[in-house]
């Protein structure tokens, strides 16, 4: 039976010591399985995501205003959905279906992408994918933590976004190499996206396991409420609600690096190395958790953003855009896999689903606002002001 951090017995996580071993010495089968799968699909998305803010302004001519838009609406529907999911996995103790439709979803969504001929077509599919998100992650995540004994969740949770990242590496490098090749052209790109996603179902489907969540003997059923919870994970999400007002979509620093001066081709490039960065970090930062502490690695990649955004409202030149977003890797590296970690820390396994509902939530609830404030405020003053008010 699983331990916490003062050596006490959990009663609500009996299964994760037993959890078959993958190829990877410390790293779960499940987790290892989930970490090609976050592979496949973010080589599928980031094939797209860095290109769809040039599509949406340069192909169908949709203002900045509007995209900030479509992406807050992508992101707070998909963080919605993540509570319910989350907490439907808890209630059904079972994962691995959600998981499955959640990334059907996404899926389906991608090639259509290539018809849109009007900004309006982009949200709604843009809603799709956002909402397969949404379906999976929670369940994802919380099927992570059921695999995993304590001693290596930062590690596990290190190692599923390092692996996710990497696909976020490969997709842009692919997008960079195609994108001359089809005369910069995007719609061939989007189509060709389908081929990644399709493979990561296929992984969903034989190769990953599902886990009981609780105790056989634990038979209560989870409360989608805030007071099933202690006060320690309470005040964790509103730290994150405060900091995520600030942090708008990603979107905006593309628009920012092709504001300054960077070429359009290479874009995806920027991204590539963004990704990189993300992706050497993660399993570090993650890894350096489990020694050191949660709340300390997290602080220390809150303090890189507030910096990264302050630069990127005072560059001026390309260069200064490529240092900022290797930069800025370095903080999803810290805090991305490190938050849910944490949040799992907090709470009974036969609330997990639930509770990092609640966190995702927390994060996507405030991402519309956020986003809108940095399209306007942007339209209105200029970059500077936007992303002073960001960091």
């Amino acid at each position: 039976m699983e331990k916490d951090k003062q050596g006490k017995k959990n009663p609500y996580d009996p299964v994760s010591e037993i959890a078959a071993q993958g190829p990877l010495p410390g790293i779960k089968k499940n987790v290892f399985v989930l970490g090609v799968v976050s592979f496949l699909q973010d080589v599928s998305s980031e094939m797209i995501y860095p290109l769809l803010p040039l599509f949406l302004a340069q192909v169908l001519g949709v203002s900045k205003a509007y995209i900030g838009l479509i992406e807050g609406t992508a992101e707070t529907t998909a963080s919605l959905m993540k509570i319910a999911s989350g907490w439907l996995s808890d209630r059904l103790r079972k994962r691995k279906a959600l998981v499955f439709w959640g990334y059907f979803l996404s899926t389906i969504a991608k090639p259509f992408l290539a018809l849109t001929t009007a900004g309006w077509q982009v949200l709604g599919l843009r809603f799709m994918d956002r909402l397969g998100k949404g379906v999976r992650t929670s369940p994802r995540d919380a099927l992570i933590a059921d695999s995993t004994p304590v001693a290596t969740r930062g590690k596990s949770f290190g190692f599923h976004r390092a692996m996710d990242t990497l696909g976020a590496v490969f997709g842009p490098l692919i997008a960079f190499v195609l994108l001359p090749l089809f005369n910069n052209n995007y719609r061939p790109i989007f189509l060709l996206a389908l081929i990644p996603t399709s493979l990561a179902l296929l992984m969903i489907i034989f190769f990953v396991a599902e886990k009981r969540a609780v105790a056989s003997g634990d038979v209560s059923l989870p409360k989608l409420s805030l007071r099933s919870f202690d006060r320690k994970f309470k005040m964790l999400l509103l730290v994150i609600i405060l900091f995520t007002l600030g942090n708008s979509s990603d979107a905006f620093l593309i628009l920012r690096a092709q504001n300054v001066g960077v070429a359009t081709v290479l874009i995806p490039i920027v991204w590539f190395m963004f990704n990189t960065v993300y992706s050497s970090v993660a399993f570090l930062g993650g890894a350096l958790s489990d020694r050191i502490g949660r709340k300390r690695v997290v602080i220390m990649g809150f303090l890189v953003y507030s910096l990264v955004y302050l630069g990127f409202a005072f560059a001026f030149q390309p260069f200064h855009i490529w240092t900022l977003f290797a930069v800025y890797g370095i903080y999803y590296g810290l805090t991305d896999g490190v938050l849910r970690a944490f949040v799992v820390d907090l709470v009974p396994a036969g609330l997990r689903g639930t509770a990092l509902g609640l966190y995702h939530t927390s994060v996507g609830l405030t991402a519309l606002p956020a986003s809108l404030i940095m399209g306007l405020l942007w339209e209105s003053m200029g970059p500077t002001i936007a992303f002073s008010f960001g960091a």
